[in-house]
């Protein structure tokens, strides 16, 4: 991971140390009084690529401190399966990313603690006979909602992949968007990333493999959690 490096202000170069001139830098880097910096920005780079329903990692992804990503928490580092029958969201986003697990957890491995996903994210979704499962190891946590008349809702819903599967129909696709200017579902990705945006989406079959869920609203009617021999 590189540091943005140190700029000199025009006015303060070895020539003019005492000028009180104001300099102009790049929009990564601004100055503070006390000579500390703010707002440097951190960059990490990963191969990251989304398109409609095959999902292939490719291109390039600079994750910076700007943008709001789906995640912002330390993950696990524990995969979890999650299934429906049919998801329609409207509003919605894809980009790629990179989740971090907390420093030294034992899920790491060889990844140095970091996996590469693609974000989905939805502004409002409603999911038929969900299910989500994680193998702890010889039984699985298993819970299960939607499976009457009312289906599961959520909003400003986002989800860290690292595979989706289903039937997909998008209405006023966007590809190729750059990942800091979407604005279908309030989510703004890193700059410099491969994205892709709809008005609305249904998926048919869903299944994913994910690394983190978040949403603003969460409604599970009739949930049930429970242990299992058997996943989703």
């Amino acid at each position: 991971m590189a540091s943005s490096p140190d700029v000199p202000s025009a006015g303060n170069t070895p020539g003019n140390p005492g000028s009180d001139t104001p300099s102009e830098v790049p929009n990564a880097i601004a100055s503070t009084t006390g000579g500390e910096r703010r707002g440097r920005v951190r960059a990490r780079r990963a191969a990251v690529m989304a398109v409609p329903a095959t999902l292939i990692a490719a291109g390039l992804a600079v994750l910076t401190a700007q943008g709001a990503l789906g995640v912002q928490f330390a993950i696990s580092g524990m995969p979890f399966t999650v299934t429906a029958t049919e998801l329609n969201g409207t509003g919605f986003e894809q980009f790629g990313g990179l989740d971090n697990m907390a420093e030294g957890s034992p899920n790491a491995g060889d990844t140095g603690g970091q996996v590469l996903v693609v974000t989905s994210a939805i502004k409002n979704a409603t999911l038929t006979k969900l299910c989500q499962s994680v193998d702890l190891g010889g039984t699985n946590l298993l819970i299960t909602a939607g499976g009457g008349s009312q289906k599961v809702s959520a909003t400003d819903l986002t989800t860290d992949s690292t595979l989706l599967t289903g039937d997909a129909a998008f209405n006023n696709i966007e590809i190729g968007n750059d990942a800091s200017t979407l604005d279908k579902a309030g989510v703004k990705g890193p700059i410099g990333v491969f994205s892709q945006q709809a008005d609305t989406v249904r998926i048919a079959n869903l299944r994913q493999t994910n690394y983190a869920t978040t949403a603003g609203v969460f409604k599970l009617p009739g949930l049930k959690l429970r242990f299992s021999d058997s996943g989703c």
